[in-house]
């Protein structure tokens, strides 16, 4: 990925040999009587009414995007040192949120920014405490962004995901929950698991499908600005694939229980970040009127 950074954002916040874990809880949402389907889609068409991205799709973008080449092999394993992480993450971050900011200004609504917090092992969250065991995740009650730095070396040697665009799709999913949580798409989720608990997996595998969309939606973008080289998009699809929860399963118990999925497969997530990212628009990214398969 093609891109120049000196100086740490002012969302970051790296916590060195901090290792405290919070007991905060996350707050009771508000349950509600609008179904799913038809939030998400009155959401986004309000979210981008004049709007999100060009609203129109690539031509055949795959071809020219996912092979490798001379240029692109210093970055296969993505960012060497800490500073440099940190500075590469500066950069995805402040681009993300500076999408998604005109965006909300554009449809007339405020885009509150979220800090990314980098950490080793553990630290505090308002979620009840961030550890490398979760995972990257979002914490709706802090809006913050939580991400073991460990966990981008577990990506590439671990699960087979290296280079840079792969980290870009991490941060860009997560600051997808960030918009779900700010246009209100992820209290409706929580209100619907509440009351009807034997849907929480799908609802849990829909919002995040809808997040790495939502991601793909973020990266045409990147693809329109002349940031991407070539192998980008296939480091980013990789990655999708490589965070599934089949392909997690199988690495770690060495069998595969699709009725404990809260994330969606390799196929699932590698197939919405692309819809978002072949799509160019937000309003592609409905999971929620399309059964889970």
């Amino acid at each position: 990925m093609r891109w120049r950074r000196r100086r740490v954002s002012e969302n970051i916040d790296v916590r060195r040999g901090r290792r405290g874990l919070g007991g905060g809880a996350s707050v009771p949402m508000v349950a509600g009587g609008l179904g799913l389907p038809v939030l998400v889609v009155v959401l986004l068409v309000v979210l981008l009414n004049g709007g999100l991205g060009s609203g129109t799709s690539i031509d055949a973008p795959l071809d020219d995007l996912t092979g490798t080449s001379d240029s692109a092999e210093a970055s296969l394993e993505g960012p060497q040192t800490n500073q440099e992480l940190v500075n590469f993450l500066s950069f995805v971050l402040d681009d993300l949120q500076g999408f998604w900011g005109d965006t909300f200004q554009e449809s007339g609504r405020e885009y509150r920014e979220a800090q990314l917090i980098l950490f080793e092992r553990a630290t505090d969250s308002s979620c009840g405490g961030a550890n490398a065991g979760v995972g990257p995740h979002y914490c709706p009650v802090d809006e913050n962004v939580y991400l073991d730095v460990n966990f981008f070396r577990d990506l590439r040697e671990r699960f087979g995901a290296p280079g840079d665009f792969a980290l870009a799709y991490v941060v860009a999913h997560e600051i997808g929950h960030h918009v779900q949580q700010l246009i209100g798409i992820s209290e409706r989720v929580n209100a619907e698991q509440r009351g009807n608990p034997a849907d929480t997996n799908d609802l849990s595998i829909k919002l995040e499908l809808q997040a790495d969309c939502l991601a793909g939606v973020w990266a045409f973008t990147t693809y329109e600005r002349r940031l991407l080289e070539s192998g980008d998009l296939e480091e980013g699809l990789n990655a999708a694939a490589a965070v599934g929860d089949d392909r997690i399963q199988l690495q770690s118990t060495g069998s595969i229980d699709p009725e404990s999925w809260t994330h969606g497969s390799s196929e699932q997530r590698v197939r919405w970040f692309r819809t978002g990212f072949e799509q160019g628009d937000p309003n592609a990214c409905d999971t929620f009127s399309a059964p889970v398969l």
